[in-house]
């Protein structure tokens, strides 16, 4: 998730080829609410993953992010907290 106009992320993903949707937090409610930004004057998000379950009640949240192992850890952390394989 980014603060880029739905446009240019869709440019962007159409460009690249990038598999999954991706949404946009132009007014920054989502990053301030998860930890992403501390100010609704920052330009942009930091990297944090945030489980939450089906009511949308937070689980478990990630920060910092690290993108090598992050994947694997979040999705064991889901298999074990929804027992999914």
């Amino acid at each position: 998730m980014g603060f880029d106009s739905p446009a240019d992320n869709l440019s962007w993903a159409e460009d690249e080829n990038f598999p999954f949707e991706l949404w946009t937090d132009d007014d920054k409610v989502l990053a301030l609410t998860y930890g992403s930004v501390d100010s609704a004057s920052t330009r942009y998000p930091g990297r944090v993953t945030v489980i939450l379950d089906a009511d949308g009640s937070w689980l478990l949240n990630y920060d910092p992010v690290n993108p090598i192992t992050s994947p694997q850890d979040v999705l064991e952390d889901c298999r074990l907290l929804f027992g999914r394989q």
